[in-house]
């Protein structure tokens, strides 16, 4: 039986119909995402849903008493109350709750009815035991401070947060905040409007965790996340036109379906359009002839027909960019040594964001920087292009750069230029003696999503993210040989970070074809961003920060750094667990002629254990008959080798087929362990 119900649920915003008679419901449990263009109505049916927002027509219900609980894009909290006690509003219920038993106490205490007090002091410590997963009193505002602290945590909270008044948060820490009250109220139904606009990756993947194996209720999400929608729903309502659609399964099926439903629809458009010219024509032909009267008579038909004709299903067209070609630069973009930046804090000591960093960016390739927010990564580009001095190290920049920087914020536009004539004025301003046509800026414009009117529309009127849009197709047209993109999904629906993610996407091969598709821009890309679908299908090597000062230099995607990282941590619990499971005392049955066993003599610790064997001493390896000549050229090979798995698991079609994604994950894995070996062995020779 379903637990929530919506039916027939109709809104105007003036004229416009936002949402026509759409309805939906959720099975206890289920997880069911939200996606559409902006605009679209997503946010409008959730606050319908969720009761803040009235609609025209239809209604909603929840069944047995559930709540729905509701994250909002804008959520105001007393000022004067810590995070920490924010977070605790979640738990108001249980305070009312024990408010009323210490009254039953009393009462009971006063010699009022004892039967009937007794019943009340049972239900009442039901509820608390409910919401607390304890019982009343000491354990339940234990257990209640405990799952505070848990979810604020998972959030990116630290303990030396949790008192900072919520007047002095930043606008990203109050929506972490809102997410973790609606988290901890645990409702029937959770209805989230974009819960991971502030969550950094780990805090993402932490979301991704709670809902599929802590929280047991229904889901309702609008997300632009496609990983986090990948790995929580089963199935997508797509809101297109005022109207529901909906496919089974997650986002990459849901875009599977699709792809599929829109070439029927267009097959099917097609097809009437050719019918509709074939009576046009014959209209021409005959209408002064022996044969008008007929004429007159298809041409009512035909009027009638395209009266209910079919739409052209949008997004058809993939994004093809002629973009300008730009200056090809040195070799090296910036070389960064012993780069290290630090910040006073109020309490007197110092924040170190990195320290002693060597890095090195070369032409064509294909950088993303990722870690938690405030660690540091935008500092480290500006540093990297001479815009912020180190405290420390030695930058050296390339010769013909051409930079383009995408930042979070956009200043300097000129607001009464429409987004056609803005796109021709950057080509004019940053490509001398070029010049954009107006129909190659409407088809620029169209490829990033500005369709009819909205090519015509002033910068001042657009949102942030048809604005973002603007910049990033400014950027493209502009013959930049290197981009900087901080954060450049921020504001962008699906649609629109697909389309950007067509422009700058790594080389790929047609699993079917084999024929590999080069990107539109075929520069340098350094990206900023949480987005982990963006990084897979564009990056090929990453800064990983993790804001303790810490900054590593990964060769491969974000893919197969998370799957190192998992490894990593399961490899890391399994020597704790094994640790533990020494240290407690075993169990030994004990006869009469039992004699005890004889102790083992202490093992003396290697102080070389975790380190590399010296030159000399290392123990001979099944690569020892090898020259070094021949070591070096094995290493050649298999580095070459490496970076063509790299590339090919970088790109996201191959993950569509798990048979050959394992085959090429596992070929790296024992590449890598002859690497090692191989490594191992060359460092004893070259040190003999």
């Amino acid at each position: 039986m379903p637990v929530l119900t919506a039916t027939n649920i109709t809104h105007h915003y003036g004229d416009r119909v936002i949402l026509d008679g759409v309805s939906l419901s959720l099975e206890p449990g289920e997880r069911v995402g939200l996606v559409g263009r902006n605009g679209a109505g997503k946010s409008t049916l959730l606050k319908v849903i969720a009761g803040d927002l009235r609609p025209d027509v239809g209604s909603v219900s929840l069944v047995g008493g559930e709540r729905a609980g509701y994250l909002k894009q804008d959520v105001d909290f007393p000022g004067h109350l810590t995070l920490h006690e924010a977070a605790m509003l979640a738990f108001e219920d249980v305070r009312a709750w024990e408010r009323e038993l210490e009254s039953v106490f009393e009462r009971m205490a006063a010699g009022e009815d004892l039967d009937r007090l007794l019943k009340e002091q049972e239900r009442l410590e039901r509820l608390i035991e409910s919401r607390t997963h304890a019982g009343a009193g000491v354990g339940a505002t234990e257990g209640v401070a405990h799952r505070v602290d848990a979810i604020l945590h998972g959030l990116g909270f630290t303990d030396a947060q949790f008192e900072i008044p919520v007047s002095g948060l930043s606008g990203g820490q109050k929506g972490r905040l809102a997410l973790a009250k609606v988290l901890l109220e645990e409702p029937g139904v959770l209805l989230l409007d974009e819960p991971t606009n502030h969550l950094d990756i780990s805090g993402r993947l932490w979301l991704e965790s709670f809902l599929t194996e802590d929280y047991r209720g229904a889901v309702l999400m609008i997300s632009h996340d496609r990983y986090l929608l990948d790995a929580v729903v089963s199935r997508i309502l797509e809101v297109e036109d005022g109207r529901l659609i909906e496919y089974p399964g997650n986002y990459a099926k849901f875009r599977e379906l699709r792809a599929e439903r829109r070439e029927v629809m267009y097959r099917a458009w097609e097809k009437q359009q050719n019918e509709f010219k074939k009576e046009e024509e014959f209209i021409r032909r005959y209408r002064a002839g022996q044969r008008a009267k007929q004429a007159q008579g298809r041409l009512s038909r035909l009027e009638r027909a395209k009266e209910g004709a079919l739409e052209r299903p949008p997004e058809m067209r993939t994004l093809k960019l002629e973009l300008p070609k730009a200056e090809r630069p040195g070799d090296i973009i910036a070389s960064g040594r012993g780069l290290t930046k630090k910040y006073p804090r109020e309490d007197g000591g110092e924040l170190t964001l990195f320290e002693n960093l060597d890095v090195t960016i070369s032409r064509g390739e294909r950088w993303g920087v990722i870690g938690p927010n405030g660690a540091g990564k935008s500092t480290l580009v500006r540093i990297l292009l001479g815009e912020q001095s180190p405290d420390a190290g030695d930058v050296k920049l390339g010769s013909r750069l051409s930079v383009g920087y995408y930042r979070q914020s956009h200043e300097g536009l000129d607001p009464e230029k429409t987004v056609v004539r803005f796109l021709q004025d950057v080509v004019r301003k940053e490509c001398p003696g070029q010049t954009l046509s107006e129909q190659a800026a409407r088809n620029l414009a169209g490829a990033f999503l500005f369709s009819g009117g909205e090519q015509e529309k002033e910068l001042r009127l657009l949102s942030g993210g048809e604005r973002s849009r603007a910049v990033l197709a400014s950027l493209l047209v502009s013959a930049k040989n290197v981009l900087v993109l901080d954060e450049p999904t921020n504001h962008l629906d699906i649609p629109s970070a697909e389309r950007l993610e067509e422009a700058l996407a790594l080389p790929r091969e047609n699993p079917k074809t084999g024929e590999k598709t080069e990107p539109a821009f075929d520069g340098t890309l350094v990206l900023i961003s949480h987005d982990r679908a963006l990084l897979d299908a564009c990056c090929d090597r990453l800064l990983v920060f993790d804001g303790r000062g810490n900054v590593e230099v990964f060769l491969g995607s974000y893919t197969l750094w998370h799957e190192r990282e998992v490894k990593r941590a399961k490899a890391e619990e399994a020597a704790r667990s094994s640790a533990a499971s020494r240290s407690q005392p075993q169990a030994r049955p004990v006869t009469p002629t039992a004699k005890p066993a004889p102790s083992a003599p202490a093992r003396p610790a290697d102080p070389g254990r975790g380190k590399a064997p010296a030159a000399g001493n290392a123990p001979k390896s099944r690569y020892s008959w090898m020259r070094l000549e021949q070591l070096e050229e094995r290493l050649s090979i298999l580095g070459d080798r490496m970076k063509e798995l790299d590339r090919r698991l970088a790109d996201p079609d191959v993950w569509a087929d798990h048979e050959k994604a394992n085959k090429l994950t596992e070929e790296r894995d024992e590449l890598q362990e002859e690497l090692d070996a191989l490594e191992t062995e060359w460092l004893r020779k070259a040190g003999a």
